[in-house]
């Protein structure tokens, strides 16, 4: 059986989803919270397998009450329930751990759906807002090299291949200097903090073999 939280404001909601979910062989609603405060305290109590929780709740908000969750019980998987279909709601709660994101005038078959899914590990998004996500996710997520220049990605090759600075110098026509310039950005960059850390980065990204 798949135990799940209600974590909505509305009771009305939460009598919907009650009657759509308890109408499935393999669910049971063990709990209902009105806040996100409850939904913590409940959750961590009950331990459920899914909360299904309402973004914008009083008091202790969806979002951060799943960040908590996330915290305190990693095996309770969260589904995020809204009327929004901006990036920015569903980016902010799968942030914050949830594993799906279900808007609030979805039909019953993608709310077990999505219970079933996130129950499983797996992620859920609602179809209306798939397009929003992507178009987010490649306006914020680029690949890392593309935040180094020419110049960097060479210097970047050459040390995973394990040479100097000294040796990088000689090979590139610049000074020794300039060559430790270029290595403190690119580390900066992509918030990496020694050399093992860069070849395991270039290795990563196929700059060597």
């Amino acid at each position: 059986m798949i135990k799940i939280l209600l974590a909505d404001d509305h009771a009305l909601v939460r009598q919907g989803l009650r009657f759509i979910l308890e109408a499935q062989d393999d669910m049971e609603i063990v709990g209902q919270a009105g806040n996100g405060n409850e939904a913590v305290e409940m959750a961590e109590k009950l331990k459920p397998d899914v909360v299904i929780m309402d973004v914008a709740m009083p008091g202790l908000n969806g979002v951060e009450a799943t960040r908590r969750l996330s915290g305190s019980l990693p095996r309770t998987r969260v589904l995020a329930l809204s009327m929004h279909k901006d990036s920015v709601y569903v980016r902010e709660i799968l942030r914050a751990g949830a594993r799906g994101y279900l808007l609030k005038d979805s039909g019953d078959a993608d709310l077990v759906a999505a219970v079933r899914a996130v129950a499983k590990g797996e992620g859920y998004i609602s179809p209306a807002v798939s397009d929003a996500v992507l178009s987010d996710y490649r306006k914020h997520v680029t690949d890392p090299l593309d935040l180094l220049t020419t110049r960097e990605r060479e210097v970047l090759q050459l040390i995973a291949e394990g040479k100097t600075n000294k040796e990088i110098a000689t090979d590139l026509n610049l000074s020794v200097y300039t060559v430790e310039a270029h290595r403190g950005r690119i580390m900066e960059k992509l918030n990496l903090h020694s050399t093992g850390e860069l070849v395991r980065f270039a290795l990563r990204n196929g700059l060597i073999d």
